[in-house]
C-alpha cells in the first residue's frame, strides 16, 4: 500500500444507524465462519442496541477489497485482518485504536502475539495464533539413530544436518525434509524469516526501523541464505513442494516436514503415538517461530465506533476463544481457552504448541512497511532457491526495502 492515505480523518461509512457490517475473510472456511456467526447471532440476540450484519470474503480476494474499500471510504465497521498487516492498516488510516477494557477476556491473559499494537495503541486482537514445527515419526529417528529433540534440548545445527544425512543415505523418502516451498503469499516470510532469525538475521533492523542493512545482508543472514540453498543442492528437500506436502508426509514420502499446528490432529489420526512433534531448530540463537494470525479490529470511519466497541468486547469471551480454537485446529489465546481444548491443557499433546507460541513466537516487523518488506523477501528467498547467488541476492533485497522506506519517509506519522 503506498503512501499515508489518512482515511481515517475523513467521512465515515459501515453503519447505517445502529446496524453495523463486519467484513471477514472466512467465506472459504465454514467452520471459522460458523463461530463468526454464532457470535454475531448471540450478540444481537443479547441486547436489543446494535445489530451486526456479517459480508464473508474469500481469502483471496479479501486484502484488495478492503484496499478499495478504504479508498472508496466505505470500510465497514468491524473487520478482520492478518496480524502482520495491522501496522500498515493502523499507518494508512485504516484501522482505529480499540479499548478493549470491558470485555471478559483480560488483554494481558493473551498471547502476545494475539494482541496487535502500533505506536502503542492496540488495534486489533485474535482469539489464537499458529505455531511452527517439524513432524516426524519416533520409528523413523529410531531406525537412523536420531535423538528425538525436546522443547527444553532442541535439535543443534549440527545435529539437525547430521539428521538429515543419516535419512537421506537410507535412501527410503522421496523428501528427508519438506520446507513447503510451493506455498505461496505470506508462508514464505512466516516460515522462513524465523529461521532466519535463529541464525541471528532479520527482515529489517528493528530497533530503528528504517534499514534492512546488516540484518538482511549482514553475515548471519548469508549464512542463512547458503543453508537454504543447500537443502537443494545436498538433495534434501525439493526447490519447489508438491502441492500437498502434509499428505506427502502422511503418505509416507517425507521423512521430516516443516508444517505448522494446524496438521498435528490429522497427523496424529494418522501415526497415533508414533507421531513425533518436534520443536524448531537452534540455529544458534534459540529456537524462532513466526507469530501472529487474523485478529479483529474496527475501522477508523467507521459511523458507529460505540456498536463496534461494544461488540468487539462482547466477543471476548473464553468459550469464544474456546471455540475459534476448535473449529480452526490451532492454539487457544488464553491459558483460560486452552484448559478447555482437549490435547492443549497442561500436560495435553499440543500443550507444545502453545510453550513454543509463549517463548519462540517472534512477530513480523512492526511497521508499515511490513507488507512490502513480505513481498521482497518472498522473491528473494525463492531467487536463492533458484541458485542466485545468495550476498547478491540479499544485497538487492536491502537496496529495494531501503529505498521504499525513503521513498515514504520511514513511515513516519499517520
Amino acid at each position: 500500500m503506498g503512501g499515508c492515505g489518512g482515511s481515517g480523518n475523513t467521512g465515515s461509512s459501515g453503519a447505517d444507524g445502529n446496524t453495523l457490517i463486519l467484513w471477514t475473510h472466512n467465506a472459504g472456511n465454514a467452520a471459522e465462519y460458523g463461530v463468526v456467526k454464532q457470535i454475531v447471532k448471540d450478540f444481537n440476540a443479547g441486547q436489543s442496541t446494535y445489530k451486526v450484519k456479517i459480508q464473508a470474503f474469500p481469502q483471496g480476494s479479501y486484502n484488495d477489497s478492503v484496499v478499495a474499500a478504504a479508498s472508496a471510504k466505505k470500510l465497514p465497521c468491524i473487520l478482520d485482518v492478518d496480524g502482520p498487516n495491522v501496522p500498515n492498516w493502523a499507518w494508512g488510516g485504516y484501522l482505529a485504536p480499540l479499548d478493549l477494557s470491558q470485555g471478559k477476556v483480560a488483554v494481558k491473559d493473551q498471547l502476545p502475539s494475539t494482541v496487535a499494537t502500533y505506536q502503542d495503541k492496540t488495534y486489533a486482537f485474535g482469539f489464537y495464533d499458529v505455531a511452527l514445527t517439524m513432524y516426524s515419526r519416533k520409528s523413523v529417528l529410531n531406525k537412523y539413530g536420531i535423538r528425538v529433540p525436546t522443547f527444553d534440548k532442541p535439535w543443534t545445527e549440527d545435529e539437525f544436518m547430521g539428521a538429515l544425512a543419516k535419512i537421506k543415505a537410507g535412501g527410503e523418502f522421496k523428501n528427508t525434509l519438506d520446507l513447503g516451498t510451493a506455498d505461496t503469499g505470506e508462508w514464505f516470510p512466516y516460515a522462513y524469516s524465523p529461521i532466519l532469525q535463529s541464525f541471528g538475521g532479520d527482515l529489517i533492523d528493528r530497533s530503528t526501523y528504517k534499514t534492512a542493512k546488516g540484518a538482511l545482508d549482514g553475515e548471519k543472514a548469508v549464512e542463512w541464505g547458503k543453508w537454504f540453498r543447500s537443502m537443494v543442492t545436498k538433495g534434501y528437500a525439493p526447490q519447489k513442494s508438491s502441492k500437498s506436502p502434509a499428505d506427502d508426509f502422511r503418505n509416507g514420502k517425507t521423512a521430516i516436514q516443516w508444517d505448522g499446528s494446524w496438521s498435528a490432529q490429522a497427523n496424529t489420526d494418522k501415526f497415533g503415538s508414533d507421531l513425533a512433534i518436534l520443536p524448531p531448530v537452534d540455529f544458534g540463537n534459540g529456537p524462532k517461530i513466526g507469530g501472529a494470525s487474523w485478529q479483529w479490529g474496527m475501522s477508523s470511519t467507521c459511523a458507529n465506533k460505540e456498536g463496534a466497541q461494544a461488540y468487539l468486547n462482547f466477543s471476548r469471551q473464553t468459550k469464544y476463544f474456546v471455540d475459534f480454537a476448535k473449529a480452526t485446529n490451532t492454539i487457544p489465546a488464553t491459558d483460560a481457552a486452552a484448559a478447555q481444548v482437549k490435547g492443549y491443557e497442561a500436560g495435553g499433546r499440543f500443550n507444545i504448541f502453545l510453550k513454543a507460541a509463549q517463548e519462540f513466537a517472534v512477530v513480523r516487523p512492526v511497521t508499515p512497511a511490513y507488507p512490502y518488506v513480505s513481498t521482497v523477501f518472498s522473491k528473494t528467498a525463492r531467487d536463492i532457491l533458484a541458485g542466485a547467488d545468495v550476498k547478491g541476492a540479499l544485497d538487492r533485497a536491502v537496496s529495494e526495502i531501503d529505498t521504499n522506506l525513503k521513498t515514504n519517509n520511514f513511515y513516519a506519522g499517520s
